[in-house]
């Protein structure tokens, strides 16, 4: 059982104020200070700046949050293992990136548990920064990413590759173009993902390895979302990097067109990853070929 002044910890750090934090928790405001400074006599360290007007946690504190967030993760798995046993299901909660979404992995994961009635699975969308982040504090079984991440206590296993494009409108006046240059791309309109997703990433690296930068490109509009950026660009509102799976259905359709970037070709990987200790290896087996089969 965790105990509760870690639970109030972490509500306080959610909700950013001491009031709220009462309110959440159905305590008053100096209960919640009490378990604090409880916690800072326990660890005999100071958790907050007591000098900031919001809750900024000093780097004790941060070290605290971390591992607290960590304990509560692995109660809950703990809590959902016991469960699922008396059920005799097994329950996988699966980190997938915005673009990885777009690809054959939801499709995949569902026709699997048609196939597998006593497996249930969770996805949760998220930037491959914040998955890493989860991974680490348990608080997913495994994870489905565009790029790589590369820590030892996990093992990653290839499942695709795919290439970033430039797509545009098909009434974009590079709609019939074989190609085009950096330089022309320097007066178009842009919309793109985030900075922290990975296709964004791997195409600042691509220019950057060509003597260029993404500032030197007017960047629009920036977005999580890969449906509406493809919706936007489609409308002919800008034009975009992204990977080429993710829009294989649109080109078909004719709502977008795909023109080669001279000198620039931007391969992609699409990696599963999960703990060395995770326990159901062969359910990452079947996983696996599931994908190569709708691939």
């Amino acid at each position: 059982m965790i105990d509760n002044k870690i639970k109030t910890l972490l509500t306080l750090v959610n909700v950013g104020s001491y009031t709220k934090a009462a309110r959440h928790l159905a305590l008053t405001q100096p209960a919640v200070s009490h378990h604090i400074k409880l916690l800072e006599q326990e660890y005999g360290i100071k958790i907050f700046y007591s000098d900031k007007k919001k809750l900024i946690p000093t780097p004790e504190g941060e070290i605290l949050i971390k591992y607290s967030r960590r304990a509560i993760a692995l109660e809950e798995n703990a809590i959902k293992a016991i469960e699922d046993n008396r059920k005799q299901v097994k329950s996988l909660v699966i980190g997938i990136t915005p673009t990885a979404e777009e690809n054959l992995v939801p499709y995949v994961f569902a026709s699997y548990c048609n196939e597998h009635p006593k497996i249930h699975i969770n996805i949760v969308t998220n930037t491959i920064n914040n998955i890493y982040d989860m991974l680490k504090a348990y608080e997913l079984d495994l994870a489905i990413i565009e790029g790589r991440i590369t820590d030892d206590r996990f093992t990653s296993i290839l499942l695709d590759t795919d290439y970033l494009c430039l797509a545009v409108s098909p009434k974009h006046k590079f709609a019939k173009r074989k190609s085009v240059n950096l330089l022309e791309l320097k007066k178009e309109n842009f919309i793109l993902r985030q900075p922290n997703a990975g296709t964004r990433k791997l195409f600042e690296n691509h220019l950057i390895s060509h003597s260029e930068n993404i500032n030197n490109f007017n960047v629009i509009m920036e977005l999580d979302n890969v449906s509406l950026i493809k919706d936007l660009v489609s409308s002919n509102l800008g034009i975009t990097v992204i990977s080429h799976k993710s829009c294989r259905d649109e080109i078909a359709a004719g709502k977008l067109v795909v023109v080669p970037i001279e000198n620039l070709i931007m391969t992609r990987e699409i990696n599963m990853i999960y703990p060395k200790d995770f326990h159901h290896k062969d359910i990452l087996d079947d996983i696996r070929m599931a994908y190569n089969l709708k691939n």
